[in-house]
């Protein structure tokens, strides 16, 4: 006794698994023509970041020159500052240094 309901059920769900099946082979296929969307927000991030840093920065070495010309600073805050920037502005190439120290 064949029941139409019960084909059409099981047909339905062979086609669903099978196009299921088919775009999970070609997922990867379409994964890899774009670029990733985290990567993208993080230079984007990055780059503003700089360009925000940048007049701080250039605030900051006024400031302590300042001070220094006033004989009112420690030179512990001069070097944290320098070194600071030195960090703020060179963390790509860190980074990369780091990642290649350790193969990744």
């Amino acid at each position: 006794m064949h029941h139409p309901r019960i084909e059409r059920a099981l047909w339905t769900r062979v086609t669903l698994c099978t196009l299921l099946l088919l775009f999970a082979a070609c997922a990867p296929e379409l994964s890899w023509a774009q670029t990733s969307p985290f990567m993208t927000g993080a230079t984007a991030l990055q780059t503003n970041i700089l360009s925000w840093l940048t007049p701080v920065a250039v605030i900051l070495i006024m400031v302590l020159g300042g001070m220094a010309m006033a004989n009112r600073m420690s030179w512990g805050w001069c070097i944290g500052a320098i070194l600071g920037i030195a960090i703020a502005f060179g963390a790509p190439q860190i980074v990369s240094w780091v990642r290649g120290m350790f193969g990744v």
